[in-house]
């Protein structure tokens, strides 16, 4: 759906709470804020791209902390990369948001991307009837010009454990980077070490998991059919650095046309489970997420 937005935003810092067990709060001396939802919480960085920063399950962290430039967090492109090819665009993904926190929910904008006209909005809530966290983006066209252009969420994780999500094996490109296997009704990918870069596409059916070490990620989002990603690009992506370095999770929203004034929202729910499974391709993982798959279409 395409609305105008009119982007009025005021700064404002202590807690907002929605009940007992939830609130979203400015942490001390930083331009960080942390939703908590019992015992998950997400810290997100007003001041860094509004990158979230960490996804924990009772202190336990599932996103890569790595020191490495452009390894660590969840971030947020626009698709398709040729119209920014490298590095990412600095306003969106690394200058400062402008936030708002009020009535339950943090709402970061940033600065109009002046290469493409574009701007973003991320827009943090909790959901505890799912026990989800739930990002809501927008896209604003603040240029003069139509574009084409789509939601792009990129997550980074250790590379270890098990990536899992709904999709033929041997439909994954191109084949033969990554080691997919089909098993109890979903493609898995048992993370290795190589000493090259390596990135595969697929056409999902609306979410994303990750288990390892005792927890497991689950991101859901609009399942979208063959025509709708950007030229070049995919529901979903999984990039593999070199060596024992770090995964990035990526998915990606419909292509759209926007004309000036006009703007896309995309939605995003996390999930962070907690389970004593090893790491490995099994049914009880696939099980635990069918409360889940059903809320995310």
């Amino acid at each position: 759906m395409k609305r105008v937005v009119l982007l009025c935003l005021v700064v404002l810092s202590g807690i907002a709470r929605t009940s007992a067990q939830t609130s979203i709060s400015l942490l001390e001396d930083s331009a960080s804020y942390q939703i908590r939802m019992g015992k998950l919480t997400m810290t997100v960085d007003a001041g860094f791209g509004g990158r979230i920063r960490s996804f924990a399950y009772d202190g336990r962290e599932v996103l890569s902390q790595s020191r490495w430039p452009e390894s660590f967090g969840s971030t947020f492109w626009t698709s398709p990369q040729k119209e920014w090819t490298w590095p990412p665009v600095v306003e969106i993904d690394k200058r400062p948001y402008k936030a708002e926190l009020s009535g339950g929910r943090l709402t970061l904008t940033s600065e109009v991307a002046q290469r493409m006209g574009l701007r973003v909005r991320k827009e943090f809530s909790a959901d505890e009837s799912d026990n989800a966290v739930v990002v809501a983006y927008s896209i604003i066209n603040e240029g003069q010009e139509a574009c084409r252009v789509a939601p792009w969420e990129i997550t980074r994780v250790a590379n270890e454990g098990v990536i899992f999500f709904d999709s033929p094996s041997d439909s994954i490109w191109p084949s033969g980077l990554l080691n997919f296997t089909s098993e109890c009704g979903v493609s898995w990918y048992q993370c290795d070490e190589r000493p090259q870069n390596r990135k595969v596409n697929a056409d999902g059916r609306g979410w994303l998991a990750y288990y390892d070490n005792g927890l497991l990620l689950v991101k859901r989002f609009q399942d979208l059919d063959k025509s709708q990603p950007a030229e070049g690009e995919a529901e979903i992506q999984v990039y593999v650095n070199r060596g024992k370095t770090y995964i990035e999770l990526e998915n990606q929203g419909a292509c759209t046309l926007l004309k000036p004034g006009e703007s896309l929202n995309w939605t995003v729910r996390w999930n962070l489970l907690p389970c004593d499974l090893p790491a490995v391709p099994s049914a009880r993982l696939v099980e635990m997420l069918s409360p889940m798959i059903g809320k995310s279409r």
